[in-house]
């Protein structure tokens, strides 16, 4: 007889782990910390998953998710709000850490979701180092905005902490463009980046560090991951609006501020831009097709390793 595939959901939480198996199985828990991942490895590796699914939490599944690639157990890490619709769309409305375990394993059983290449060490640390850079951003804007209304007691205080703020930003940069010049990999991936009009150190970073899958997948699957691809909204006669959801956040905003940029300063984007409002496109959809036309090039860039060309990429 064939054996049963199991499948493996784990919440994380701060301070355990709840595991859940299909088609069958006890759940079971486990500490969050170095002995409790060993113990969880370890189970999971006699038990033989077909596969074992976890929601990205921000960053606190990844000494989990790395014991789990490191003993070749294949591991999948998916949208918390995919897995969350798919609760909903199962009659699961209650939310636990046990029950979403359980929706986590019914989830991997019934959608099968894709396996990502997980990041090595050095991504991780460069994906470290870039979110500390976008906390460092918003407590920069936070301190000049209460400098506006702030009173004269507190104001040199704010002041201080807004110098602070400002070199210890600069230091963090040199920080993210020595990590980037210390690979050859990277630099040469960060040189062809920024060889195109309107990508600067702050998108070329992020792509490195947040979209390791780029010049590795098509066009229409590179779109689909960084939720930049319209998505239809269509029945039966009626033709809803298209938009796009969904992807990688952060690697959305950084590509909405270079599109912006690209818009005006890149001599191709700006004339499909302009090509798209004078068409009477909303300059919103105008600037969201300008985000996907951007990835789509720097996608082709990686791909062929070609620096930017008005020539090749106005065709």
């Amino acid at each position: 007889m064939t054996p049963a595939k199991f499948y493996v959901g784990v919440d994380v939480a701060k301070d355990w782990l709840d595991v859940a198996q299909r088609p069958e199985g006890a759940p079971w828990r486990v500490s969050n910390d170095e002995r409790g991942i060993a113990a969880l490895v370890e189970r999971l590796v006699q038990l033989r998953p077909a596969l074992v699914v976890l929601e990205a939490t921000g960053g606190m599944e990844m000494p989990v998710v790395g014991a789990l690639v490191v003993a070749q157990l294949p591991t999948a890490v998916v949208n918390p709000r995919q897995v969350r619709e798919f609760a909903r769309a199962t009659g699961r409305l209650a939310k636990t850490d046990a029950i979403d375990a359980q929706v986590l394993a019914q989830f991997g059983e019934a959608v099968r979701p894709e396996l990502r290449p997980f990041p090595d060490a050095a991504t991780q640390e460069l994906s470290a180092l870039l979110t500390r850079r976008r906390q460092l951003v918003g407590m920069l804007t936070a301190e000049k905005n209460r400098l506006r209304t702030a009173a004269k007691a507190v104001r040199a205080d704010v002041q201080e902490h807004i110098r602070w703020l400002e070199r210890r930003l600069s230091d963090l940069d040199g920080q993210l463009a020595q990590s980037i010049r210390s690979s050859p990999s990277w630099r040469e991936r960060d040189n062809l980046l920024k060889s195109t009009p309107g990508v600067g150190p702050v998108l070329s970073v992020t792509l490195l560090a947040e979209l390791p899958e780029l010049g590795t997948l098509g066009r229409k699957e590179i779109a689909a991951l960084v939720g930049v691809a319209p998505l239809n909204r269509d029945s039966g006669h009626f033709r809803g609006k298209r938009s796009v959801w969904g992807g990688r956040s952060r690697v959305r905003a950084a590509l909405y501020m270079a599109a912006l940029v690209a818009a005006r300063c890149n001599p191709v984007l700006r004339a499909f831009y302009q090509r798209l409002v004078e068409a009477g496109k909303p300059k919103k959809v105008a600037l969201t097709a300008c985000m996907h036309k951007l990835l789509t090039i720097l996608n082709a860039m990686i791909r062929h390793r070609t620096p930017w060309s008005l020539e090749h990429h106005a065709l």
